[in-house]
């Protein structure tokens, strides 16, 4: 009998217990395989079906998809209610002249009586309706189509960009989705990941202390230290790893010589305290680890000399400079991001019952016994190894008699089969066990920055865009990082700690009890406590009465009376918005009263306190956070800012937060990218291609030019509405039936398509050096309101001139015959013809980027225009189709007149004068950004040639700044204990290592 959870849709967590033969056995998620997976090194197997149908975790998170819109998306779709509006009124208002007409005009004239006896207000409203069908053109229902278009070719640029292919995993980037690709040049907050987004997470062990003294600097024979000494020679150990590389050679004699017993246990701890799986290729050690530190660890061990060589349910065999041993693995107590340690217990060949356990340094230094030692010089050593940009673990054992295990062993029994709230009750067991621990060292592992990461950021934060760094990592880790990527700068202020708390409650009080009392010099210190269940809640009391887990972050800016100004701005404005939400609860009488959730007005007030501080910040890193959290801050971001997101990341931990976003990135480096992440984004290969994506993709102005010449061609169309309103007939239209329909398809489009897929402002490398052009998308300057009108008036003008003209010409003009070509036929011909050379020569002046694919389609599209209006117009067709093609001869007839071309010669250079004008002002007199680099853009690219030859390569400088931290990701424990082998997983998210012991301890937990 299986006793198990009910069923739901949560993926990584199920909780069961087997009853068998009297024994009851737990089951957890190792026990569980979904629909698709795959077992490998396993002969057989026994399986269950628990849950069927729309039971199953699969089908339970198949939910509804959101759908994501952009910016733009919005504002068109706003644009074709207005035009919607805007074609009703013209229709009710052509339908109430009509039915007018009708009683004044039309039913007095007899041989416009069809017959129908029919009230004037009943034909004015079948007139309504009629001149909505006739006026339909108006709605730019193409508009939608060409968009689409658009960014499916947008996305096929995105697959097919070279500078976007990482050459060494033979990735290129890819675009997952179609629909958010112009939100690339309206990004304003990037929210990043740090460990393999920022950093390759290619873990390499360069340094350790064990019993007080470190080892990992090289040095000559005199022990001189040296910048760069002669890798160790690991010839010696015929399970070395050949790509292992050290440079210490006084910790490999010590080794050698077996004299030093704690650097011996040491290296044994590394070769046995882990969850890492073995496999056998080609006669060699193939480690797959959990997480890249965990594989650092156990690399380094099999180079000294401890080689893990192959593991069972219950045993674990490990060569001790070349001597083969085997060890009982009595329990193992697993990773996970609340622990922050793993442990396991073993029984040696000679009966002794030890503990090894690795973690971060404060859960460690929280549990070490009174009388062990080295702890203060181990501290120092952690210190010194965070300056140098390395990441740390602490070693520790502990000796068990057999009766104490034995009576753990049972608690341990017990809590593994409970059906409640088993992992609590695990944890509470594990914590028995791993005290009084005894030092021996800690290990120190080097993660490497990125290629191009502190140019990537120098370059975003020209574009005025803000990065956010959301990390599991501790605060020295956050901090060192910041530097390291040039994130943080030294004349940036600094500020972090839980004095942000005492600012944010101040500022309470002030809004509460002085409305017009300024806060004075809100900067002073700034740093933030976010909450699990509670998003963000940055008050100490609050912190201190609740129980839930937190995170500490902290934030960098740079002074100035502005922001201030600004922001007190906004803290009026807020205040207002608040008022709806109700009154602030009345304070705390008892300390019970104060230890009770806080309500909705207080978490509102505190999130916006937060969000508008932070964002008046250069940069805002938010260290400690787990996955949820991430995503909470993104979505504040977002609730408060109605800013375009931008996350990246790279694992598995950062979904919650890419799905959060408005656009996502997904980095493909180093080790720990889940292949089956399912989050819809661009995916790209490293972190400096994502400046690249935004630089050479960024620019919208193609997309957007589309959508305004849309709206300019609805404008254009209102010379049906002329027609009607002149001649005053009911649903009769200007231009002849086949022109309408097959004007977007043939006549237009290819020259707007390739607007939209081609243009360009500037090449990609004045886009790399100029960031300030990212602005005007950003800033939303390129397509608002504003510009919909002003393009909708400029197409009622054009239409103006294209009817008007035509007409007045029709009036005046007599043929060469001595007849007045006055017929509906010809004129429309001329208002077709005289459209077709507008709309594209207007299109011709919106290009800045030419082509012979723009001159072709340009010069293709009037041919088409001639050679189907020619056809249609044929004597042939018109016998084949008399009642379909009803303009036999007009176009040969027509522009047989000499006088008719004059007239779409003046029609067209009519309605481009003003935009040629327009053009010229802005371009001479008020010139953008992009104006000016197109005016001198043969000077900057000589410069950029002169600086190519000048700088054959540029040397990199460490940075004095570093950080530290450690893998956070569930090892294979549970697959150990099981007796099971399956393939590797991918690696999650990273712990979150506590600060150090002498800070206060809220700030430590998560």
């Amino acid at each position: 009998m299986i006793v198990c959870e009910e069923p739901n849709n949560r993926l990584d967590k199920f909780t069961g217990t087997m009853h068998w033969r009297k024994d009851r056995f737990p089951l957890d998620l190792d026990n569980m395989m979904l629909r698709g997976c795959r077992i490998r090194n396993t002969d057989e197997c026994h399986g269950l079906v628990i849950f069927a149908g729309a039971d199953t975790k699969i089908m339970r998170n198949g939910g509804k998809t959101r759908f994501k819109r952009t910016k733009i998306d919005e504002l068109m779709n706003y644009m074709v209610y207005t035009i919607f509006v805007i074609l009703v009124l013209l229709c009710a208002g052509l339908a109430i002249g009509n039915t007018f007409w009708y009683e004044e005009v039309g039913s007095k004239a007899w041989y416009l009586y069809d017959g129908k006896d029919q009230t004037a207000s009943y034909r004015g409203f079948l007139s309504f309706w009629g001149y909505i069908i006739v006026l339909n053109t108006m709605v730019p229902i193409s508009l939608y189509v060409s968009v689409e278009v658009i960014r499916l070719g947008q996305s096929k640029f995105i697959n097919w960009d070279l500078q976007m292919y990482y050459q060494e995993k033979d990735t290129p980037a890819k675009a997952r989705t179609t629909t958010l690709n112009e939100q690339l040049g309206q990004i304003e907050y990037i929210f990043s990941d740090k460990t393999g987004t920022l950093t390759q997470n290619i873990m390499a062990f360069k340094k350790c202390t064990i019993a007080g003294q470190t080892f990992g600097d090289p040095a000559n024979v005199a022990g001189v230290p040296l910048d760069r000494g002669k890798p160790v020679d690991f010839t010696w150990n015929k399970y070395a790893d050949r790509k292992f590389e050290y440079l210490d050679h006084s910790l490999v004699a010590c080794i050698r010589s077996k004299k030093d017993k704690d650097t011996l246990e040491f290296f044994k701890l590394l070769s046995l305290c882990h969850t890492v799986m073995v496999e056998q290729k080609e006669d060699e050690l193939v480690y797959q680890a959990a997480s890249p530190d965990e594989g650092a660890l156990v690399t380094a061990a099999r180079n000294f000399g401890f080689v893990f060589l192959s593991r069972t349910q219950d045993t674990i065999t490990i060569s001790e400079m070349d001597q083969e041993m085997t060890y009982e693995v009595l329990a193992l107590l697993d990773f996970n991001s609340d622990r922050k340690r793993m442990s396991i217990i073993l029984r040696f060949p000679d009966g002794r019952i030890r503990l090894y356990c690795k973690g971060a340094d404060t859960v460690i230094y929280e549990r070490l016994s009174p009388n062990s030692k080295h702890k203060e010089v181990t501290q120092t050593a952690l210190d010194i190894f965070a300056n140098e940009t390395l990441r740390t673990l602490c070693l520790c054992y502990k000796d068990i008699s057999k009766q104490e295990f034995d009576a753990w062993a049972k608690k341990h029994k017990a809590a593994s089969v409970a059906m409640g709230n088993r992992e609590a009750a695990l944890d509470r067991v594990y914590e028995q066990i791993e005290s009084n621990l005894m030092m021996i060292g800690a290990t120190a592992i080097e993660d490497k920055l990125q290629d191009g990461v502190p140019e990537t950021i120098a370059k975003l934060a020209k574009a005025d865009i803000k990065i956010w760094v959301l990390t599991g990592d501790k605060k020295e880790t956050a901090e060192n990082i910041g530097y390291s990527c040039k994130l943080l700068t030294d004349d940036m202020q600094i500020h972090y700690g839980e004095d942000v708390n005492c600012v944010l409650c101040k500022q309470h009080v002030h809004s509460d009890n002085e409305n017009g009392k300024r806060l004075v010099n809100i900067y002073l210190s700034l740093s933030l406590s976010v909450s699990v269940s509670l998003r963000v809640c940055l008050s100490v009391s609050l912190r201190v009465c609740l129980s839930l887990p937190v995170c500490s972050v902290f934030v960098c800016l740079r002074l100035s009376l502005s922001n201030e100004i600004l922001y007190e701005k906004k803290k009026k404005r807020r205040r207002l918005r608040l008022k709806r939400l109700g009154k602030r609860p009345a304070a705390a009488a008892t300390p019970q009263d104060a230890a009770q959730p806080i309500d909705d007005w207080e978490k509102e007030t505190r999130q916006v306190d937060f969000v508008n501080m932070a964002c008046e910040c250069e940069a805002v890193i938010c260290c400690r956070v787990t996955p949820k959290q991430k995503a909470n801050v993104v979505s504040l971001v977002k609730k408060y800012k109605k800013a375009v997101t931008l996350s990246i990341g790279d694992g598995a931990n950062d979904v919650n937060m890419i799905k959060m976003a408005n656009l996502q990135i997904l980095v493909f480096s180093g080790c720990k990218h889940n292949p089956h992440l399912w989050t819809s984004g661009p995916h790209t290969t490293l972190m400096e291609s994502v400046s690249d994506r935004l630089s050479r993709h960024m620019h919208i102005c193609g997309l957007l030019e589309v959508i305004l010449q849309g709206s300019f061609e609805v404008a254009i169309m209102n010379d049906d509405y002329y027609f009607i309103y002149d001649f005053l007939l009911p649903l009769q239209v200007a231009y002849e039936d086949w022109f309408i329909t097959l004007y977007n398809v043939m006549y237009s489009s290819l020259p707007v398509l390739l607007v939209g897929l081609l243009d360009q402002d500037v090449n990609d490398k004045l886009s790399r050096k100029f960031p300030k052009l990212y602005l005007p998308g950003q800033q939303g300057a390129l397509f608002n309101y504003k510009n919909f009108f002003i393009s909708l008036f400029h197409g009622i003008f054009t239409s103006l001139v294209i009817f008007f003209i035509p007409y007045g010409a029709f009036l005046q003009t007599m043929g060469q015959n001595g007849e007045a070509p006055s017929d509906y036929q010809s004129l429309a011909v001329v208002m077709a013809s005289s459209l077709i050379f507008t709309v594209n020569m207007q299109i011709s002046l919106e290009t800045s980027y030419w082509t012979f694919v723009n001159c072709f389609a340009v010069l293709c599209s009037i041919a088409i225009y001639f050679g189907i209006m020619f056809d249609i117009h044929s004597a042939g067709i018109h016998v084949i189709f008399p009642s379909t093609f009803t303009f036999t001869g007009v176009a040969s007839n027509a522009l047989r007149q000499p006088y008719l071309w004059l007239t779409i010669i003046l029609t067209v250079g009519i309605t481009l004068l003003p935009v040629i004008c327009i053009q010229f002002l802005y371009k001479t007199i008020w010139p953008s950004v992009g104006d000016n680099v197109q005016r001198n853009r043969k000077k900057y690219e000589m410069e950029e040639e002169e600086e190519e030859k000048s700088t054959p390569f540029q040397r990199g400088r460490r940075s004095r700044r570093s950080a530290y931290a450690f893998s956070h990701s569930r090892g294979y424990a549970d697959l150990i204990a099981s007796g099971r082998s399956i393939r590797r997983r991918p690696a999650r998210a990273r712990p979150n290592p506590r600060d150090s012991i002498r800070e206060i301890p809220q700030a430590e937990n998560i």
